[in-house]
């Protein structure tokens, strides 16, 4: 028995999410079905995180244990021939027997694209939030700086969310301009439901200059959902991807963006 842990590449605009679901198609369950019929076994795969429906990955980290033995090269290219064109492995690495793609992270990425634009657009109209009115950047930078550090992130937690607690700690956030767009980044060791996604909606009220940037650490201390701005679309969300000790060989995301390129 053999572990692989393989870098997933998905648009999930027509998924409900990563986590397989009886209801719609799933991220998990064309990745599972793809390796499945390389493999010629059933294969159940774990992952580093789950994302919701409509959002994108760019190195999603997966792994998966077969008594088959293929060369790694075998194994991206075969899987990606039983793959639909809006999934794609980046790359596969033999691991340990103690990796494992959730429990082995020591960190999270996320990035959220805004298209701050009067105008909708055709092209990117799947692939990042927008808003209309002109966003202050440097503001939402700012005050995003408040949510660095270990806190209780009540007031940006979706209702809905079964974790046992609301304390994760972030480790860094920035929010840049790249002409119309504004990317919001932000690192932690673990995240909430919608966590990112309602955090970028209340730095879009700063941005927009409806609230003032110490609104986000008031936000902090409320620990109330209901005084947090609204919950950013799935559309502009990207789950960068997690990052382990160097001893396991899997490439950090980082080290796959276009040379000079910010934006998947």
């Amino acid at each position: 028995m053999t572990r692989y842990a393989l870098g997933v590449e998905y648009d999930g605009s027509a998924y409900c999410g990563w986590q397989r679901q009886d209801h719609s198609p799933s991220v998990q369950q064309v990745v599972e079905s793809a390796i499945s019929r390389v493999a010629d076994e059933a294969i159940t795969v774990s992952a580093s995180g789950r994302t919701d429906t409509g959002v994108h990955a760019w190195q999603q980290c997966v792994h998966f244990d077969s008594t088959r033995t293929r060369q790694l090269k075998a194994w991206v290219m075969g899987v990606n021939a039983n793959l639909p064109d809006d999934v794609s492995v980046r790359h596969v690495t033999e691991v340990s027997d103690d990796f494992h793609a959730r429990y082995s992270t020591l960190g999270r990425t996320y990035r959220y694209w805004i298209l701050n634009s009067t105008a909708r657009s055709a092209l990117q109209r799947s692939r990042v939030g927008v808003v209309h009115r002109e966003l202050n950047a440097e503001t939402m930078h700012g005050a995003a700086q408040s949510l660095v550090g270990e806190h209780d992130f009540t007031s940006f937690r979706a209702a809905g969310c079964q974790a046992k607690h609301a304390v994760r700690e972030i480790t860094a956030v920035s929010v840049s301009r790249y002409n119309r767009h504004v990317m919001v980044q932000i690192e932690g060791n673990a995240f909430l439901h919608n966590m990112v996604r309602i955090i970028v909606g209340s730095l879009i009220a700063v941005g927009a200059g409806d609230e003032s940037a110490g609104w986000i650490a008031a936000l902090l201390q409320a620990r109330d959902r209901r005084l947090a701005g609204a919950t950013a679309t799935a559309q502009g969300l990207y789950f960068m991807g997690p990052h382990y000790h160097t001893d396991f060989g899997i490439p950090h995301w980082r080290d796959s963006l276009p040379a000079g390129s910010v934006m998947p």
